[in-house]
């Protein structure tokens, strides 16, 4: 893979994972939110590829390993901002949240040759993985976010535009505390599982 992209925000309380308060605090969501971060970026930190780029909100702190480049998100909604990450890469390119911190390298070690995408479904009806042998800007904006049929429209629309999709395995995005307990379980020795472990048990850390 010549690109991996993670689009991500800075972990801070009340500004990520706000579905998760209640039943947890604004704290201790922005820190199961830093668990996520951390394990998705090491995933692709072990990943082969070229780049690694962060397209972050916010400013990079400790969570952050080194051997990735980091560039601001454009502004507008979402699909603007996921367009403007592949504007920002050329080759092949493969695109990541940091809503699925069980994602592991042998999911990311992916090929592209010309006229392929890679399209990564999540239970809840969106996606978390998004890749383009030529990375097209235009197949992505404009497509509707965070909605049910949010998946359906971007597959459809790399359908439409001819390419050949390869389907990956369906993730769970981390959302909702049903969604935390669920994706640990999934990777029990990963961060998210630890620090979820010890904000149910009421341990405290400080950030």
């Amino acid at each position: 893979m010549n690109t991996l992209i993670v689009i991500a925000k800075e972990p801070l309380p009340g500004r990520v994972k706000t579905r998760l308060t209640p039943p947890f605090t604004p704290a201790q969501a922005a820190l199961l939110a830093e668990a996520a971060l951390a394990d998705t970026l090491h995933a692709v930190a072990a990943t082969p590829a070229r780049r690694r780029l962060l397209v972050l909100e916010g400013r990079p702190g400790r969570w952050l390993p080194p051997g990735f480049d980091v560039v601001p998100q454009c502004g507008g909604g979402l699909d603007e901002r996921l367009a403007g990450a592949f504007a920002a890469c050329t080759g092949p390119a493969l695109l990541i949240g940091m809503d699925t911190p069980q994602v592991t390298p042998a999911l990311l070690d992916v090929q592209l040759t010309y006229g392929e995408a890679v399209f990564g479904p999540a239970e809840d009806g969106g996606f978390w993985a998004l890749g383009m042998a030529e990375p097209d800007p235009s197949l992505v904006r404009g497509v509707p976010m965070s909605a049910a049929e949010t998946g359906v429209v971007q597959r459809a629309r790399l359908v439409g535009a001819g390419l050949r999709v390869r389907d990956l395995p369906c993730l769970r995005d981390v959302d909702t505390a049903a969604d935390a307990v669920a994706v640990a379980a999934r990777a029990p020795s990963g961060r998210f599982a630890a620090e979820l472990s010890r904000v149910r048990g009421g341990v405290r850390r400080d950030r």
